[in-house]
């Protein structure tokens, strides 16, 4: 039997939220964002004529009602608020493929579907013809990561949803996502986690001064005793008798 737990209370961030999917008393799915969208609709202009694009932007809050599955290859987290008046479903699949080490298998956020109500009066305002419409991704492949790995990614993401209201694109922006839909190995513990390329670049990018530093600092001090080690040489070297009829008087 499967069981889910919204943990948003836990979070030390007011705008993270965290999610729990446990089966047989143990966790299969965890995930841990913040997330917004930014939806596009018609509003009627001054002249009440033209319609002009207005753009609505909406939060994921915390305590959202949540429901999960989990699966061998197969898992999905579907989180909604305001009376559904909003929801977010995340559809991940678990995939193997030849690598030129072998058969490998890897995770990847699959599907992204997200529905929303323009008649919702809390972020749309004065929309035209209001209604409910549901925005897709289109063959998305995000999240890619090793089976048996989390994923993280401290760093903005932006996935582009489209919507059934004229096709319109709808953002979904996401930040500090730490999410695992597979093979985890501890009830409530996330496994080694798996960095997004941004953070991994941003942390390349921290510590590429300190190493600099160092190998600078290494070639000063090579530079030095190879300088001291080159002197002392030279002194040795003209302490010495160039007269050769010096050399009897030596011993």
């Amino acid at each position: 039997m499967q069981e889910v737990e919204n943990l948003s209370g836990l979070s030390p961030s007011p705008e993270k939220d965290i999610f729990v999917v446990r089966e047989n008393r143990t966790t299969c799915l965890m995930a841990e964002f913040a997330a917004r969208f930014i939806v596009p609709y018609d509003v009627w202009a001054s002249n009440y004529v033209d319609l002009i694009t207005e753009q609505a932007e909406i939060p994921l809050p915390r305590g959202a009602e949540m429901r999960g599955k989990c699966g061998a290859n197969e898992s999905e987290l579907e989180v909604s608020w305001l009376e559904r008046a909003y929801t977010l479903r995340l559809l991940f699949l678990k995939e193997g493929h030849n690598t030129s080490r072998g058969p490998e298998a890897q995770w990847r956020l699959a599907r992204t579907q997200f529905a929303y109500d323009t008649g919702e009066r809390t972020y749309f305002k004065d929309a035209v013809s209001p209604g409910k419409h549901t925005a897709s991704s289109h063959r998305l492949s995000a999240f890619v990561t090793p089976a048996g790995k989390s994923y993280e990614c401290q760093a903005q993401q932006s996935i582009t949803l489209l919507s059934s209201d004229h096709q319109k694109s709808v953002e979904l922006l996401l930040s500090e996502v730490r999410v695992q839909p597979f093979d985890i190995s501890a009830d409530f513990v996330f496994s080694e986690e798996h960095k997004c390329p941004v953070d991994q670049r941003e942390q390349l990018e921290e510590t590429l001064p300190l190493i600099l530093g160092l190998i600078l600092g290494l070639v000063i001090v090579i530079t030095l005793c190879v300088y001291h080690l080159h002197h002392k040489l030279t002194a040795s070297q003209a302490q010495l008798p160039r007269d050769r009829s010096q050399y009897k008087h030596m011993g």
